[in-house]
């Protein structure tokens, strides 16, 4: 699937509660999956249950080992650890765009696969926009598989864009905005079709810190709105202190989980005003040290 500029999920470890039917991806003989026609629930919770993951490449290069994550309903993790520590992969193997070696990792919750809405969205760190498209033909085109009045595709379409700021780029090709602009429209993409989980994979970090920062900021109040279950990896530090819920912080390679500290700031957040807490500071550093 690649760097696709939104992936839809098709998770071959679903779990669901007994009884609760609502919207199932339903596993089919022929290894395909298959939408329910049921009533989309009101709510859409989220559990994702990882379980003793490892990954082991062809070459026999271990990229992960024994790990082992519950993620809940609404939560906004980060992944974070050095260079070359499987955390990308991880966030790969959870959004099923790999497979893990040993292991497996169970989506459970209700809402996902009604046929108005996708189990999820991913977002890249490299630029995922079609180049020959306008912003906003980009945003809509993740409704490309949806059936969703058109409507209600243009409605979904203008409030992304009013709450990125791009509304008066809607028609602008994407070499007419800056990197900034480029990653606020695949977030926009990504939130426009409301799935109920969003994996981010080094969003903004080929962007400079100043823009990273108000991008971050942006993104929060974003979430705010929804409060979607996020799955956010990063190099950054600070990064991850700001957005986050908690930090899974990863070891070396093989990656393992050498720690998962909760951050305890109240929401909402600003991430300028937060750089100048003491606790912060504490943070930080308590993460330097697990990353030595």
């Amino acid at each position: 699937m690649g760097s696709s500029p939104i992936s839809v999920a098709r998770f071959p470890n679903w779990r669901r509660p007994p009884g609760e039917e609502v919207g199932a991806f339903v596993q089919v003989s022929n290894g395909t999956d298959k939408r329910k026609e049921i009533e989309k629930p009101e709510a859409q919770m989220i559990r994702i249950n990882v379980q003793d993951v490892g990954k082991v490449y062809s070459t026999g290069t271990v990229a992960l080992e024994n790990i082992d994550l519950a993620i809940e309903d609404g939560e906004f993790v980060s992944v974070l650890g050095p260079s070359g520590c499987g955390k990308s992969t991880l966030l790969r193997i959870m959004a099923s765009l790999d497979h893990a070696t040993s292991g497996k990792i169970d989506i459970v919750g209700s809402g996902i696969a009604a046929k108005d809405a996708l189990p999820f969205a991913v977002v890249f760190q490299e630029v995922s926009i079609y180049p020959w498209m306008k912003v906003r033909d980009n945003i809509e085109f993740a409704f490309d598989s949806l059936s969703m009045p058109r409507a209600e595709v243009r409605k979904r379409v203008d409030q992304q864009l009013e709450l990125v700021g791009l509304s008066k780029f809607a028609k602008a090709y994407p070499h007419q905005l800056s990197g900034g602009m480029k990653q606020r429209v695949a977030v926009a993409r990504a939130f426009a079709v409301d799935p109920p989980v969003l994996f981010m994979d080094e969003p903004f970090g080929s962007l400079d810190e100043q823009t990273r920062v108000g991008l971050a900021g942006e993104l929060l109040q974003i979430w705010e709105r929804t409060r979607k279950t996020v799955v956010f990896v990063t190099h950054g530090i600070e990064e991850a202190v700001s957005l986050a819920d908690r930090v899974v912080v990863l070891s070396k390679s093989p990656g393992r989980i050498k720690e998962i500290i909760p951050i305890d700031f109240p929401r909402p957040r600003d991430p300028v005003k937060l750089r100048g807490e003491p606790k912060f500071g504490e943070y930080v550093v308590r993460i330097w040290d697990l990353l030595r």
